[in-house]
């Protein structure tokens, strides 16, 4: 492997609330394996992130929905504590989308690639990702960006048959109320529940829209992630097939493997090389079961939370590819592992023990990444058992108090339906009559 530059330093960047997010511990512990002084800008106080032996230090982000000035005073303050230039990574989409709006302002202290004009936020956002996919030549599902409550209803006929699903999605999924309940993407099957989720758009921040559910057979959504270089070259990444998700149909990676597919590769650099786009993406494309298209899903301007999958035969992934290539050092040539995993414990815990090390076995064959357990970094992986249990163990308790006020609330309602005329403060003048 290509040594890394340890004298630069990089910063990682989050502005999402996400304790639970592996694809930052994955950033953490690849580079500083490779002796890279790492930082993290997050609110990771409560994140087994924090425990990793790997982490130099953490620093205070910038607030959800933060103005761009905001996003940049946090910046040039973490980068006057360093002694010179860093990289900059963005880890989430408003992190990236500050990061390229703030391009010029930054590199006199940062490290960053060149994304020509508003290319991330075209490619963010999911509301311009079909014209992006018309001008690349790339296959997207028709989407519809209803204007009215009869016209949401109306897409549902127009978007699928009666009994198939439709795909709910918000424009700009980083504006989202952390605590609003509202997922980024949805499958829905009735005009009642495109009509609720229209009505609560300004709640939402973005856009609705509805797109059509590209049918898939087993296992057709697909994932390439790559760092395209100054030179246009991609490099650290591949191209992975999907097998569970969380939420199901519509999340993020569960589990997944390294498969090699050229013509999904071609796709995704046809996109890329369409935008000149430079920097880390993460494609996720949908397999259509009829005409077998690959169909474009989401442009995501920055590293996925699955991208230690593509750490091929010399440890090179897409983090380490843009440090190397943002320090003028060569990336290595690909050495593709086709058939390594990757497992999100937490989600699949099953999957993941039978990949653990126990007594008398060797230690998870080196196809095997998993997002949190790590034999050089056992803290993050202890630490998550305990937060997870918290977290899953609130939920459940959650969830039976919100179904007992709706019980509650529904045998008040009955009860009211079913009392005695008298007890509503009417009369039962019938009653009175017959009683005389």
């Amino acid at each position: 492997m290509q040594p890394l530059d340890t004298r630069i330093p990089a910063v990682l960047l989050r502005i999402d609330r996400n304790p639970f997010h592996h694809g930052t511990l994955g950033a953490v512990r690849s580079l500083g394996r490779a002796g890279i002084e790492v930082h993290l800008v997050a609110d990771d106080r409560d994140s087994p992130v924090q425990r990793s032996r790997y982490l130099h230090r953490m620093h205070a982000p910038p607030a959800p929905g933060a103005s761009l000035a905001e996003v940049a005073a946090v910046l040039r303050r973490v980068s006057h504590r360093l002694a010179g230039p860093a990289v900059l990574i963005p880890l989430d989409d408003a992190g990236a989308l500050a990061v390229s709006a703030l391009y010029g302002e930054l590199t006199d202290r940062f490290l960053l690639p060149r994304v020509a004009g508003n290319v991330a936020e075209r490619v963010a956002d999911k509301a311009t990702l079909a014209q992006v996919c018309a001008q690349a030549g790339v296959a997207h599902p028709t989407t519809l960006a209803p204007e009215s409550a009869a016209e949401a209803a109306g897409a549902m006929g127009r978007l699928g048959a009666p009994g198939t699903p439709v795909v709910a999605k918000w424009s700009r999924p980083w504006l989202l109320p952390h605590d609003a309940g509202l997922r980024s993407t949805t499958l829905i099957g009735s005009r009642h529940e495109a009509t609720a989720l229209y009505e609560r758009r300004a709640e939402a921040g973005s856009r609705l829209l509805l797109q059509a559910f590209v049918p898939g057979a087993r296992e057709a959504d697909w994932f390439v992630h790559g760092c395209a270089g100054r030179s246009g070259v991609v490099r650290g990444g591949g191209t992975g097939r999907k097998h569970r998700s969380w939420p199901r149909s519509a999340g993020l990676t569960v589990s997944g493997d390294w498969a090699e597919n050229p013509a999904l590769w071609t796709a995704a650099a046809q996109v890329v090389s369409a935008l000149e786009y430079q920097g880390i993406f993460d494609l996720d494309f949908r397999r259509d079961a009829v005409t077998g298209a690959f169909h474009l899903i989401d442009f995501n301007p920055r590293p996925g939370a699955q991208f230690r999958l593509f750490a091929d035969g010399t440890d090179t992934d897409v983090v380490r590819a843009l440090h190397l290539d943002l320090t003028h050092r060569p990336v290595p040539a690909p050495r593709p592992l086709v058939g390594r995993t990757f497992v999100v414990e937490n989600y699949a815990p099953l999957t993941a023990l039978r990949a653990l090390p126990r007594p008398g076995r060797r230690t998870p064959a080196p196809a095997t990444e998993l997002a949190w357990h790590a034999a050089d970094d056992p803290a993050p992986a202890a630490a998550l058992r305990r937060l997870w249990r918290h977290h899953v163990l609130r939920r459940l308790r959650d969830g039976v108090r919100h179904r007992a006020r709706k019980v509650l609330t529904s045998l008040s309602v009955r009860a009211r339906q079913h009392a005695p005329a008298v007890l509503h403060g009417t009369p039962n003048r019938e009653r009175a009559v017959t009683d005389a």
